[in-house]
């Protein structure tokens, strides 16, 4: 199952073909303004909604804040970190650090192998910590307390028994993207955060503060990065374009594209997972996005030239309260809808149709 791939129709998904990565045609900047009103009005009205970004062909349309703090202050994105996280290790493969998706982990990690290992443990391959097929028992959820209350969080995980085999079944992990910070610090002599400096946040022009590190001093991988929606928004717009930010390739096309091929199957949700970015489609359009507890969200939809950005509390599952489902029909059937009827007019699909 080494780099095996779930075909999109698969899934139910649209077909992502390589030139919607390319420049696309000036268009104008719209989105229908009845759809986008009611969709704003409904936005002011959730409590737990603190910021929205809405950018379409390269141009910021909507920037509101209803509450807390503003567009360029550094927030918790929670696991949004796993997307980052993904990106370094697309860097550290393009500047030759890593080999790629396919090489083994456990000779980056020697010395934090288990004495008594799985021999199971050596099929474990980067682009299974990427999909979260590595088949190692999860550190997330009701396990994640006792993690990070550990003497050594990288042993830790590679201590867990594997419940899957490797490259198989999806098992969300916040541990196998602390295993990647690992082997980015071990394979480049730098930590996470001046990885993360140096080919995310100075390319694309915005700061990173430090964040959480396990007893060891790594930077945890996947979880309490602190970036500002704006930050947010260029990350997005920069996958959306192929891995470009003004002109400047700053990851590169084939692991744009390699990041947005569904690799796994998420049995919560039940969207596409692929390289650190979830996958579902809405008004026949293919949506990559990230997301982090409490609702922090990047969507891309790149056949529409469409980012959006939200940030939200981060005290409650988005789950409670119907929250998740609020947010779904705001990106949905609003925003992606407001897009495609200002494209299409009356040949658009109801809202319904778009819903996430």
């Amino acid at each position: 199952m080494r780099g095996a791939i779930i075909p999109a129709l698969a899934l139910g998904l649209p077909l992502l073909w390589p030139g919607h990565l390319a420049a696309q045609p000036a268009q104008p900047a719209a989105l229908d303004p009845a759809l986008l009103a009611q969709t704003l009005d409904k936005a002011a009205k959730l409590p737990r909604l603190r910021a929205l970004i809405v950018a379409r062909h390269g141009k910021s349309l909507v920037e509101r804040v209803f509450r807390g703090p503003g567009l360029d202050v550094p927030v918790n994105v929670k696991s949004v970190s796993k997307t980052v996280i993904s990106a370094l290790v697309g860097a550290a493969i393009d500047r030759g650090v890593l080999e790629g998706p396919d090489q083994p982990i456990a000779p980056l990690l020697p010395d934090q192998l288990p004495k008594r290992t799985d021999p199971r443990l050596a099929r474990v391959t980067i682009g299974h910590l990427l999909s979260m097929r590595s088949g190692l028992e999860r550190t997330s959820g009701r396990n994640y307390g006792r993690w990070v209350q550990s003497r050594n969080w990288v042993r830790f995980v590679l201590a867990r028994p594997l419940v899957e085999e490797p490259g198989t079944a999806m098992q969300y992990s916040t541990g196998n993207s602390h295993l990647l910070s690992a082997v980015l610090t071990r394979a480049a002599g730098r930590s996470t955060l001046e990885l993360a400096r140096a080919w995310l946040a100075a390319p694309l022009g915005f700061a990173l503060q430090p964040w959480q590190t396990d007893p060891q001093g790594i930077y945890l991988g996947g979880n309490n990065m602190r970036l500002s929606p704006r930050a947010l928004l260029r990350i997005g717009e920069m996958y959306r374009n192929g891995g470009r930010h003004r002109g400047r390739q700053v990851i590169s096309r084939a692991w744009v594209r390699a990041s947005w091929v569904p690799r796994a199957v998420s049995p919560y949700s039940g969207d596409g997972y692929g390289y650190g970015w979830f996958i579902t489609a809405a008004c026949g359009h293919p949506v990559f996005y990230a997301r982090g507890f409490g609702g922090q969200f990047i969507y891309v939809v790149p056949t529409l030239e469409l980012t959006i950005v939200l940030t939200s509390t981060t005290t409650t599952r988005t789950r409670i309260g119907g929250y998740r489902t609020a947010l779904k029909s705001l990106v949905g059937s609003g925003i992606i809808a407001a897009a495609r009827r200002a494209d299409a007019g009356a040949l658009a699909p109801a809202p319904a149709d778009c819903m996430l």
